[in-house]
């Protein structure tokens, strides 16, 4: 594994692939300590993972996050001293996979690195059901392969599990617990805004209105059920709000 470390203070990046490679001896760590060394690194890098401070001179980490989501889906994890709801929102609806709020423990990190890890390489399990269909929506469990009106949608990994789950359970309710437990796992079960954040970009994504969704559904206060499959279903929106699927975050 090749995990990139980019933070403004070198004795930070030090601290952080000292105790990376203490827990894994064959990982490979770069530093960068601005944005645009970033950049740089993660193209001549490819790195598997990224470790990225908020707070840097030439380029913000937000900055760096948005360049590199317009090409890949690499895992990125924040690290900031700004621990408000608004700024863990904002970097995980730019594409961030965690947010941890400095000071941290290196113990927590290397949690983090773990579960986001988890979730980048976890395969959902084939259902004994080889596909599921609900009007215009698809879902080939075996292929991994999601699509509305016969156009193939490109999910990251925590998108499709997350869509797994709630399809696999179409019309029970599942609460916010549950599907943070199954998706992000146990230490994530009260972290409810990992999940609004995905939800909004899954809906983004699959619903002909992602204002008013009709595939995905609120049970409020408690957590998100998709709708099952009936005969013919189909949203009676479709027509009137079709538009482009987009296929990247």
């Amino acid at each position: 594994m090749h995990i990139l470390i980019v933070d403004n203070e070198p004795d930070i990046c030090e601290v952080i692939a000292a105790t990376l490679n203490l827990h894994w001896h064959d990982c490979k760590v770069s530093t960068a300590h601005d944005g645009e060394e970033a950049i740089e690194q993660f193209y001549q890098q490819n790195p598997d993972l990224i470790i990225l401070d908020i707070c840097m001179p030439r380029l913000n980490g937000l900055e760096v996050l948005e360049h590199i989501r317009r090409i890949s889906d690499v895992p990125v994890i924040i690290l900031s001293v700004r621990g408000e709801e608004i700024d863990k929102v904002r970097g995980l609806e730019m594409g961030a996979d965690d947010y941890v709020t400095k000071p941290f423990g290196h113990l927590e990190l290397l949690a983090r690195v773990h579960a986001v890890m988890r979730r980048t390489d976890m395969i959902a399990p084939t259902a004994k059901a080889p596909s599921f269909q609900l009007g215009d929506f698809a879902i080939n469990y075996a292929r991994r392969e999601v699509s509305i009106a016969g156009r193939v949608v490109e999910l990251t990994p925590t998108e499709y599990n997350l869509l797994y789950h709630l399809v696999r359970n179409a019309g029970r309710v599942m609460t916010h617990a549950s599907l943070l437990t199954r998706v992000w796992g146990k230490e994530y079960a009260a972290e409810i805004d990992y999940l609004k954040v995905y939800i909004r970009r899954l809906r983004e994504k699959l619903e002909p209105n992602p204002h008013n969704p009709w595939y995905i559904l609120t049970e409020r206060g408690i957590g998100y059920k998709f709708r099952a499959a009936s005969p013919s279903s189909l949203p009676a929106t479709r027509a009137a709000h079709e538009r482009p699927i987009h296929v990247k975050d």
